[in-house]
């Protein structure tokens, strides 16, 4: 005897907004105090900000563990839009490469081609 129960929406909504809010919360604690500890410059390209653009400065986590966030700002470093989004790409290319080298060929594609050549 199966039970068809069908999720309640509206406690799925409430969820999904409570988790939203409190990784709003969570940013906005970190970003403000990384603000306070750092000058407003990029850590790669060096560009510096004013209040008017600010929000084109994030706050990038080191180790990428969002959740390592100690109040001394060791985890912590102000880039860019565009330099955040080039430090996660290097990351995921980086981890993607590693995994890769499991899975190289180990087959030799000139293994017959002496006998090839002679034909």
């Amino acid at each position: 005897m199966s039970t068809n129960k069908t999720p309640d929406r509206s406690k799925l909504d409430q969820i999904i907004i409570d988790t939203r809010r409190n990784a709003d919360a969570r940013e906005l604690g970190y970003r403000e105090q990384a603000l306070k500890l750092y000058p407003w410059v990029c850590g790669r390209c060096a560009r510096s900000f004013e209040r008017a653009n600010l929000r084109e400065l994030t706050v990038h986590h080191r180790n990428h563990n969002h959740d390592d966030n100690p109040s001394d700002g060791s985890n912590w470093e102000l880039l860019c839009l565009y330099c955040h989004d080039n430090e996660h790409q290097r990351y995921i290319d980086k981890t993607t490469v590693g995994n890769a080298k499991d899975k190289l060929s180990t087959g030799n594609p000139f293994a017959d081609l002496k006998s090839l050549l002679k034909k």
